[in-house]
């Protein structure tokens, strides 16, 4: 998996691609923690526009980094096929907006 990062006016988004599973642990976290680093942020997209596929390691990781951000809004963009079924089956949409 690859990530990329952006910000503007306190909005910041990780533009993920490839597989998003344990072994995306590393990139996840570099970009993940790099992202609440910067100051005035106050929203987080994540872009799984160009992610084919996620595992219960990836939903672990995705609540960790909600529970790092600390209050902060966390948002799943372009979720579609695979991705949106497992996070659908696992409630996602009660933790996180989904869009």
């Amino acid at each position: 998996m690859q990530t990329e990062s952006s910000f503007d006016q306190g909005r910041g988004r990780i533009k993920l691609s490839g597989t998003f599973t344990f072994e995306s642990h590393r990139e996840f976290k570099q970009a993940s923690m790099a992202m609440l680093e910067h100051p005035g942020l106050v929203e987080i997209e994540i872009d799984f526009d160009a992610v084919d596929y996620m595992d219960s390691a990836a939903l672990g990781m995705l609540l960790l980094f909600n529970e790092r951000a600390s209050g902060r809004k966390v948002t799943l963009v372009n979720c579609r096929g695979t991705v949106k079924s497992v996070l659908d089956i696992a409630n996602f949409g009660k933790i996180f907006e989904i869009r």
